[in-house]
């Protein structure tokens, strides 16, 4: 235990001395000015909702349009092959019957030698 004239000694000097919670906070509120709390101007439920809201609405529709984009290219890339596919099936049949027409006028020719 403390004796008295150490106690008292403990009580003179200010830097020895034990605080407790509501004697540190009274002593910064003491010598906290108004002046020197910067005054924040505070963000409103409103405010606040509205900038989520457009944060919000232009995130997921920046993702929707590069969604719409890759499946526009993927698409277009599959229109493509089928537009080729369709171009050289053509060009198949179009030999085909180019034969059949030639089959067709050499057994015109070998009929009308007969006769």
């Amino acid at each position: 235990m403390l004796s008295l004239t150490s106690r008292k000694l403990l009580l003179r000097t200010p830097h020895l001395r034990t605080f407790t919670t509501s004697s540190v906070y009274r002593q910064v509120a003491a010598t906290a000015t108004p002046a020197s709390i910067p005054k924040k101007r505070p963000i409103g439920a409103f405010r606040g909702g509205l900038f989520g809201f457009l944060l919000g609405s232009s995130v997921s529709g920046g993702a929707a349009y590069l969604y719409l984009l890759e499946e526009y290219k993927v698409s277009n890339e599959l229109l493509t092959e089928d537009v080729e596919a369709l171009r050289t099936s053509i060009q198949r049949v179009e030999a085909y019957v180019r034969r059949l027409e030639e089959g067709i006028e050499v057994q015109k020719s070998a009929v009308a030698r007969k006769k």
